[in-house]
């Protein structure tokens, strides 16, 4: 098994340490050798190893594809420091300003509509805008675009408003959930902190029974 797999002919060094019973005995001495054509996968994993020099393949096919100022999305270092919230978090300064007192955009994302809303630390709403205000019509306010466009019209009033640093509360899983977030950083606004506040609920609806044709 681990001569098809690993091809032990094309390294001795790995083909000496296979016991009678078909165990690896030893460790790998020279893993440089190994590169990503040598290691096969089981087809119910379906990953592929790509290599450094690979590209990311993006998805075909999605309903709700890139759209314009939108690029493929970006892996975060974990190593960075103060990138999880901690106890000394609401005290922490952005730019002189506590993060406690730092203002909040409501982001409510439906099938149907993306819904803005734009609020002080405490919860005072300030200004509110939608996709159907954009000028979008029945089931286009419901749509990627929309949500953007939106944003982006809300994040120049935030400008004018005087705040240029906001935390995004998202709530939803529409079409307008990441592109709105990406008109807010497109238009110019920086956001601090999103905080993902979709309700789960516990105990669900029964289904409906499948149609029987």
């Amino acid at each position: 098994m681990f001569k098809s797999v690993l091809h032990m002919t094309k390294f001795p060094v790995l083909k000496g340490s296979v016991s009678a019973d078909g165990r690896l005995t030893s460790l790998f001495t020279n893993l440089n050798v190994i590169t990503s054509k040598n290691i096969c996968t089981t087809i119910t994993c379906c990953k592929e190893i790509r290599s450094q020099n690979e590209k990311v393949k993006v998805g075909r096919g999605s309903k709700y594809g890139l759209i314009e100022g939108e690029t493929t999305v970006e892996a975060l270092n974990i190593n960075q420091q103060d990138l999880f919230p901690d106890a000394d978090t609401p005290n922490r300064l952005f730019n002189g300003v506590p993060f406690k007192d730092l203002h909040i955009v409501n982001i409510k994302s439906s099938p149907n509509n993306t819904i803005f809303s734009f609020t002080d630390s405490k919860g005072l709403v300030i200004m509110t805008h939608t996709a159907g205000i954009e000028g979008f019509k029945n089931a286009k306010k419901g749509t990627n675009i929309a949500g953007q466009q939106a944003a982006i019209t809300l994040a120049s009033r935030i400008l004018d408003y005087g705040v240029n640093m906001v935390r995004i509360r998202i709530q939803g899983i529409g079409a307008g959930r990441m592109s709105s977030i990406k008109g807010f950083q497109m238009a110019g606004l920086n956001v601090i902190s999103i905080t993902d506040a979709t309700r789960v609920s516990w105990c669900p609806p029964r289904p409906r029974k499948q149609r029987r044709v």
